[in-house]
């Protein structure tokens, strides 16, 4: 059928309901049948030959056939198609979106792994370097202790050697003093006139 032929088609379809009643006879007819029985109306067949049904039937594949001579599934179908890859589209985004959250999840938890880890070597580390801290601060201690000491040792010993030489020199002064004393008190001027001139002697 082409598409000059389908108005003309549905036309006479028209035409032909028009002229039919709703039993499917013809309007001619059944005014005649009705005249002809006394008034009473009578089922008559239908304008060439086909009934109600027929006529329905006819407009049925009437339609079916525009449907198909306009494409009408095929329009369907790569309307649904289009909707189908739009579908899966979204399922393949909302997919690759998961696997990004997956991904992004296990780097976050490896993250997380590694800052405890990090920590906990930190934590150690501290604990080691305040342990080394303290030592060392125990030897500087003992040691300046030490140093300290011996330093005091250093200054009493000397304190004692300076006393014990001051002591030896007030003794001695004292004794140059006493002897000197006694010298003059037994001696006189010839006695040292004579003790002068043996030591002469012996210089010579």
């Amino acid at each position: 059928m082409t598409q000059a032929a389908a108005p003309e088609a549905m036309a006479t379809e028209k035409a032909v309901i028009d002229d039919t009643t709703v039993d499917g006879a013809p309007v001619a007819d059944t005014h005649a049948s009705t005249e002809a029985h006394g008034g009473e109306a009578h089922a008559a067949p239908a304008a060439l030959g086909m009934d109600a049904t027929m006529w329905v039937a006819l407009a049925m594949l009437v339609v079916i056939a525009l449907f198909i001579w306009k494409k009408v599934p095929a329009m369907i179908g790569a309307a649904l198609d289009k909707q189908i890859d739009g579908i899966k589209a979204q399922l393949d985004q909302a997919t690759n979106l998961r696997k990004e959250a997956e991904a992004i999840k296990a780097d976050y938890e490896a993250k997380a792994k590694q800052a405890a880890a990090d920590a906990e070597a930190m934590k150690a580390q501290a604990e080691e370097d305040a342990k080394a801290i303290v030592a060392k601060a125990k030897t500087d201690a003992t040691a300046m202790i030490a140093r300290r000491a011996k330093s005091a040792e250093d200054k009493i010993a000397a304190a004692e050697r300076a006393a014990i030489a001051d002591v030896r020199a007030k003794a001695a002064a004292a004794a140059a003093a006493a002897a000197e004393a006694l010298i003059a008190a037994h001696h006189d001027a010839k006695a040292d006139a004579g003790l002068v001139d043996a030591t002469i002697a012996k210089l010579n």
